[in-house]
């Protein structure tokens, strides 16, 4: 059995092999004088075809922050930590409410999860909590001293004129429905979400320390039956991307400066409560990016929780389109409100429109054969670093989501395979979602299905 040191080394000298063989194979690093371009493209392609192309090549820099906090997020911290230890007895933290959100369309897969999680926090130690489940329907749960059913009413209208799930999250927060006292602590998660013993434990940790008001983990997508393995691979990016740019940021900077995800995610009382879900119809759509630049605007300070939580990628590619799309129309909105300073969200805006201008910058791909340009060495080496880096995130999603010892070598390699083999699929599909959320309305929250158990494995 290897040791956590043992894996994280080899996990980086894979990493730095695969740049630099990408970066030879691509020529962003030229290792003979021949390989330099020398034609003149204002003579070739003309002024505005050259600058058109320069241009093109140009937003292909956009998502640099991005892969840099990639880059030292997987390199710079133990990618294969051990098993969490918790710091301190379980009977010294304070109270913690988890918080699930529902719309209530699937009252099963709720009640499922809510005692799987309950188990779960039993087993893991966890003394002072309950499980709150705050749905726009009633679902029924039978009764249990450590669990409470919170049903929004129909009625209910925030200040702001919030909606979708920021409406239910600010209805718990209002005087007369939160019973929290302003030390405790609420984990959110999603319907979906399950605990494991390591991010209880982490969880118990971040609680103890107190250091920070707020806090998130890594979130993986292949445990269990995997319901679709073309969403599921594509997904692996996100598992990297926990593990890169969340993991750098927080432990960094302890700044969300590139946002956070909406599950998974660990406030305490008073400082949610001071930043709010009443953000308005631009803080509806992507709350979770919103709080995250308002909590970050007000000076708040976050950390990243060792251990993993359990959810489900898309059951189909219509739902991962769909997912996507609100996702951009989202975190669009949270970029052009006029609630957040510049200076909160520059970094954010920079990542945003990196995706923004995806249907531009990946057709490099194809121009970059057709119509090449001679540029900086600098320039050359940085465009394929970001490419290496963002292909390598695929990979190592799968490390980290797959057992070599559950799956066995060749299922392991063929699952890595795919990975990269979903690669265009994923393109295809981030270039649909953003034209489709640029002319479509934005204002707009979509539900993926969730229920495994009505579906099809695959």
């Amino acid at each position: 059995m290897l040791t956590s040191t043992v894996k994280h080394v080899l996990h980086c000298l894979l990493f730095f092999t695969f740049i630099a063989i990408f970066e030879i194979v691509t020529g962003g690093v030229k290792l003979y004088e021949a390989d330099t371009l020398t034609l003149n493209p204002w003579e070739t392609y003309g002024y505005l075809g050259t600058t058109f192309l320069y241009v093109l090549r140009l937003l292909a820099f956009l998502p640099l922050p991005h892969i840099l906090l990639n880059f030292i997020g997987l390199v710079f911290f133990n990618s294969f930590p051990d098993k969490v230890v918790i710091k301190g007895s379980p009977l010294l933290a304070p109270f913690i409410c988890i918080r699930v959100v529902t719309r209530g369309d699937y009252p099963q897969l709720v009640r499922s999860n809510v005692y799987r999680n309950l188990t779960k926090c039993i087993d893991a130690g966890l003394e002072h909590f309950m499980i709150e489940v705050v749905t726009d329907k009633a679902i029924n749960l039978p009764k249990d001293r450590r669990v409470v059913e919170t049903v929004v009413p129909a009625n209910y209208q925030t200040l702001t004129g919030a909606l979708f799930k920021s409406r239910a999250l600010q209805y718990c927060l209002e005087e007369g429905v939160n019973t929290l006292s302003p030390t405790d602590w609420i984990v959110h998660l999603d319907e979906e979400t399950l605990l494991t013993d390591n991010s209880v434990r982490g969880i118990l940790n971040f609680v103890l320390d107190g250091k920070h008001q707020f806090g998130q983990g890594l979130i993986t997508y292949a445990n269990e039956e995997v319901v679709n393995w073309i969403t599921t691979l594509a997904d692996s990016f996100r598992v990297a991307d926990d593990m890169g740019k969340l993991r750098a940021q927080m432990l960094l900077f302890h700044k969300p400066i590139l946002s956070w995800k909406g599950s998974y995610v660990v406030t305490q009382v008073r400082a949610e409560q001071e930043v709010s879900f009443d953000n308005g119809l631009d803080g509806s759509v992507a709350e979770d990016c919103f709080f995250a630049m308002k909590a970050l605007k007000e000076g708040y300070t976050f950390n990243f929780i060792e251990g993993e939580m359990w959810e489900k990628s898309p059951f189909s590619l219509w739902d991962f389109v769909q997912q996507r799309k609100r996702w951009l129309q989202g975190i669009l909105l949270v970029v052009h409100s006029k609630m957040l300073p510049w200076r909160t969200k520059f970094f954010l805006a920079i990542s945003c429109y990196s995706w923004v201008t995806m249907p531009l910058s990946s057709s490099n791909i194809v121009l970059a054969s057709l119509c090449p340009i001679p540029c900086p060495p600098l320039m050359d080496f940085v465009c394929a670093f970001i490419g290496a880096v963002s292909i390598y995130m695929y990979i190592f999603g799968v490390i980290k989501s797959f057992s070599l010892y559950r799956f066995g070598l060749l299922k392991f390699t063929l699952c890595i395979i795919g990975a990269l083999a979903t690669i265009p699929v994923n393109v295809v599909i981030e270039n649909i979602a953003v034209i489709w959320g640029l002319i479509g309305k934005k204002h707009k929250f979509y539900i993926v299905k969730k229920d495994v158990r009505s579906q099809i494995i695959v």
